[in-house]
């Protein structure tokens, strides 16, 4: 009983604002959308280890369009919001975390991939951003803070989208899908699952023209 009592409470650090975790410095790389990246993450953030295999499927599905104004809500270390900016080309990406050190990390990695087209921010969901659109808006959303943080990530999502735009989430199915696929469709005119792999659901959520 005892060591998996402290795996649960090391893994809920990652959506601390200030993670209490001592420093376990790790370099890490990925091969995504075709390119090689670099980075750098710590304990007390999301996947330390290595990228998730949930954000991995997300990434190879979003479709994000040149010049596209993009935000990644809980972007730990970077890696979703980093590949969309490259994707994004002369768009921009603002990348938003509760977890300062996973904040100071995407800039990090940001910094060491040579992708200045981003903005990242410490923001308590989408708090940062409030007033400001967006073309697309990913997530990987932070199951283990609960349903009401997640649905929330959706109500803000849909505030800050521009009509015509689109929400890209991964959920397992496990961890909620259906209860979330639910949501979204109270929310958006149209909601597509658009891949799936080993349990993992990628859902789009399209805002419809007025």
């Amino acid at each position: 009983m005892k060591p998996r009592i402290r795996r649960e409470s090391m893994s809920q650090h990652y959506y601390s604002n200030q993670p209490e975790a001592g420093h376990d410095r790790r370099s890490l790389e990925e091969r995504l959308r075709g390119a090689v990246y670099k980075f750098t993450s710590d304990a007390g953030v999301f996947s330390k280890k290595g990228i998730d295999f949930g954000s991995k499927v997300l990434i190879e599905a979003m479709d994000i369009p040149q010049g596209a104004e993009v935000l990644d809500v809980g972007c730990g270390y970077g890696p979703i919001g980093l590949v969309a900016a490259r994707l994004a080309g002369d768009g921009h990406v603002t990348m938003l975390d509760v977890n300062s050190r996973a904040v100071e990390l995407a800039k990090e990695n940001a910094r060491l991939n040579g992708i200045t087209n981003v903005t990242i921010l410490e923001s308590d969901l989408l708090q940062q951003v409030e007033g400001k659109a967006f073309d697309v808006i990913l997530t990987n959303p932070p199951i283990r803070a609960g349903k009401e943080t997640v649905h929330r990530i959706f109500e803000q999502a849909y505030e800050h989208l521009r009509e015509g735009g689109s929400l890209w989430i991964v959920i397992q199915k496990k961890q909620g899908a259906p209860s979330a696929k639910a949501k979204l469709e109270s929310l958006f005119a149209q909601v597509e699952e658009v891949t799936k792999d080993k349990g993992y659901r990628i859902f789009k959520a399209t805002k419809s023209f007025q």
